[in-house]
């Protein structure tokens, strides 16, 4: 995400619940660094407001009148990439969680989670990392685990068109690693793992590193055996 020096992260809120949009009102009124910029009520509304707004991020709710916030989520990025979209529902199915990440989601969190934790997700997205609760990252674990993923291509044979350092750092993004984190344990600058990053991006045809997770995953990169 772009650089913010001093600014607060605009915040729009899509949800179809008064009571959750209150409550996210309170919460990032209590602070400093964000700022409520707008709410949706529906898909649509999601739609034109961010169009409108150009917010930072967004919290869009899965389920939605007239438009889902997945669909939303896809057309929103089709026009704003640089927008960093934060799912909140109470629902935590595979299906709707790879859902939300291929149509772009930089994280899912439950709504039971404390404000706390979704204001650590809000500044998490807004620099450009993927996050996902603890409930989701476990599933989401289980999910690519299963025997019969990765049958087709072993981590050994995925993406011969990477670079073995290139491997080596979707690897380590598919574990949950931020670049940061790949930065020191592989004892490269940041600026060297963004330029890395930016390179799987374009070889994978991705435009985000949810995106890239998902492939990596699919693939069965990220698994403590290819950490």
């Amino acid at each position: 995400m772009m650089d913010r020096p001093n600014k607060r992260i605009r915040v729009l809120v899509a949800d179809d619940h008064p009571v959750f949009r209150r409550g996210m009102r309170a919460i990032l009124g209590a602070d400093p660094e964000t700022e409520l910029v707008g709410e949706a009520t529906d898909g649509d509304e999601a739609i034109a407001r961010a169009l409108e707004l150009r917010p930072d991020v967004i919290l869009m709710d899965l389920n939605m009148p007239n438009t889902t916030g997945i669909e939303a989520t896809r057309r929103i990025l089709e026009t704003s990439p640089g927008t960093a979209i934060l799912m909140l529902t109470m629902f935590e199915d595979d299906d709707s969680v790879l859902a939300a990440m291929r149509a772009g989601a930089h994280g899912y969190l439950l709504k039971g989670s404390d404000g706390a934790q979704t204001l650590r997700a809000i500044h998490a997205v807004a620099d450009g990392e993927a996050i996902f609760g603890p409930t989701i990252t476990s599933r989401l674990t289980e999910y690519f685990a299963s025997p019969e993923r990765g049958r087709k291509t072993g981590p050994s044979h995925a993406f011969p068109n990477l670079t073995e350092r290139e491997r080596e750092i979707l690897s380590l993004m598919a574990g949950g690693y931020t670049n940061t984190a790949i930065a020191t344990r592989l004892y490269l600058s940041p600026k060297t793992v963004r330029n890395y990053v930016s390179s799987i991006f374009t070889k994978l045809q991705v435009t985000d590193r949810p995106q890239a997770i998902v492939r990596a995953r699919e693939a069965g990169l990220g698994t403590k055996d290819t950490l």
